[in-house]
């Protein structure tokens, strides 16, 4: 049991290392469309944590679920947002078109 915990904490601090090193490669440039396939995971992990959250196990696996879905969520969301926000930039503006 230890054994496994201690793996868990090892991958995970390994991930931490490995995220921060790609995400700070990333050029400006291709943010958004990373932002987008970033988001699309995100609902991949939205639809996990609604499995965990109602499959009726433990009151842990249920709470820690629910606590899934909402941080899943606002990820999405707030990508979302992100996303548009930066296409935003690239519209022209109605008048200038005018002009």
């Amino acid at each position: 049991m230890e054994d496994a915990i201690l793996v868990s904490i090892y991958v995970f601090v390994l991930a931490i290392f490995v995220g921060f090193e790609v995400i700070t490669k990333v050029p400006p440039l291709l943010h958004t469309p990373l932002m987008s396939g970033s988001n699309a995971i995100s609902g991949i992990t939205i639809v996990g944590a609604l499995i965990s959250a109602g499959a009726g196990h433990a009151l842990l696996s249920t709470v820690l679920g629910t606590l899934a879905v909402i941080c899943a969520t606002i990820n999405v969301v707030g990508g979302f947002m992100v996303t548009d926000r930066m296409l935003e930039m690239f519209k022209k503006d109605k008048k200038e078109e005018g002009k």
